[in-house]
């Protein structure tokens, strides 16, 4: 195959117009519309893993428009009535298939490869200072899954020319994909309708949830023999010219299947795991933060060291002695494990996302006095009667004249009416002698701790718990 027939085809087929659906669609959804891939350090421009993720994720909506765009290429030849001349032809059959096999690799290839530039130029200019080849994997399997999707699409194509053999491949790829599609489960890890050993077949990964999120080796080992498979079959049925060569097409797709089921995970919590390298703690002193994050550490130190300060002066001998950012995984929704000598942190989270200076002080210091069980996040919500309680707890450690909530008042009733309790449980704490005012911050310190006093305002002033 020399470029200029190489070319050629390019001009003159469907190749480039696969490519520019994942590339223009991926980009469509992602800057114009305002998703949850901008926001935490799980963005698709947070981190390196994170992009390759979510732009698997996406896979979910061009993986089946790439197979009957493939469809559509591979019905060519039947439309212009040429079958019977090529097949006359002294050229190889699987030379002939060559040709347009190629192109639709090398155009659905180049597509989802200019989607990685802008991705990875996004991360690049951002704020992440880590970079690890552990999102490289993730990506090339995407670029076999579009490669291997579009040349199947044409084998059947060539095998079934019939006009509704692509729109019936796209809708069988789509209904495929939802039932094997990994939803959130009620675990830490995501789960799905189908056994996982099935689920995994489909390229389509979940919207990342978290930023230490990443698929295992065996996963990428297993989906690349599927796909590899799939790939042999495509071309095997593309170049095919008797009915035995068609029979015999099927024995890649067959083969691939059986060595991944042998190699993908049977369990969720296999199949997406926490990447050790991102994860491991860098330390300043008493404050670590994960290799992902260490641009944090210079601020996180500095800030950390004084509110260590701050809480052994109010609580002395049962204060915290460490600020560490969280790795474990959760569920949403799903109660934090705490320790009372560690101050954990969650850069995902509201309070903690944007803070600097002062702020940042001020936030550490409430999560060492009332810290959360739940996670206040984007994708969890959290709740702000929490966020009123560490309010409270700080303008009594500092020895704030008023009280000076961690965020704003807002304007929905439920926010006014928190803040108003928060007030009065303010007051009336302030009014107390200075030893019980103290006796109270450490009940409230030691029922957050266990999960079981969590945003009780009235239990800063005695009062019973609602």
């Amino acid at each position: 195959m020399n470029g200029r027939v190489l070319r050629t085809e390019l001009k003159r087929s469907a190749a480039p117009w696969a490519g520019g659906v994942v590339l223009l669609g991926s980009l469509a959804v992602f800057f114009l519309i305002d998703g949850i891939w901008w926001r935490g350090n799980a963005g698709w421009t947070a981190q390196w893993t994170t992009m390759a993720m979510w732009t698997r994720y996406l896979l979910g909506f061009w993986w089946p428009l790439v197979v009957g765009l493939g469809a559509a290429y591979g019905l060519r030849d039947s439309r212009s009535r040429m079958g019977e001349l090529l097949s006359t032809t002294p050229s190889p059959a699987w030379r002939r298939a060559a040709l347009p096999a190629g192109a639709m690799a090398l155009g659905v290839s180049c597509g989802f490869g200019l989607l990685l530039i802008v991705g990875g130029a996004e991360v690049a200019l951002g704020r992440t200072t880590y970079m690890s080849l552990g999102w490289l994997p993730i990506s090339l399997v995407a670029v076999l899954a579009l490669v291997a999707g579009a040349v199947f699409g044409m084998g059947v194509a060539r095998a079934l020319p019939s006009v509704l053999t692509p729109p019936a491949l796209v809708v069988t790829f789509l209904m495929l994909g939802s039932l094997l599609l990994r939803q959130s489960g009620d675990g830490a890890l995501p789960s799905g309708l189908a056994p996982n050993r099935l689920a995994l077949f489909s390229p389509v990964t979940v919207d990342p949830r978290q930023m230490l999120l990443t698929l295992s080796g065996s996963v990428h080992l297993g989906q690349t023999l599927w796909l590899l498979g799939l790939l042999g079959t495509g071309f095997a049925l593309l170049a095919a010219t008797t009915r035995r060569s068609r029979l015999l097409g099927v024995v890649p797709v067959l083969t691939g299947a059986a060595l991944a089921l042998a190699v993908l995970p049977a369990e969720p919590r296999d199949t997406y795991v926490v990447d050790k390298a991102a994860a491991a703690l860098v330390c300043d002193g008493p404050v670590c933060v994960t290799q992902a994050n260490r641009d944090r550490l210079p601020e996180l130190s500095l800030r950390g060291k004084e509110a260590l300060r701050v809480l052994h002066d109010v609580l002395g001998d049962t204060a915290p002695t460490s600020v560490r950012e969280d790795t474990a995984l959760y569920a949403l929704g799903a109660e934090r494990a705490l320790s009372a000598d560690v101050v954990m942190v969650d850069f995902d989270e509201r309070l903690l996302r944007d803070a600097t200076g002062e702020q940042l002080t001020r936030v550490l210091i409430g999560k060492g006095l009332a810290p959360t069980c739940h996670g206040d996040n984007d994708r969890e919500g959290g709740g702000r009667l929490g966020v009123a309680v560490q309010s409270i707890a700080v303008s009594w450690a500092l020895h704030d004249a008023r009280f000076q909530p961690l965020e704003d008042r807002g304007t929905e009733a439920y926010e006014l009416t928190t803040w108003a309790e928060a007030e009065n449980a303010w007051q009336r704490l302030t009014a107390l002698p200075p030893a019980e005012q103290r006796s109270r911050i450490a009940e409230l310190r030691a029922a957050t701790v266990s999960c079981s006093g969590y945003g009780h305002l009235r239990a800063l002033t005695g009062e019973a718990a609602r």
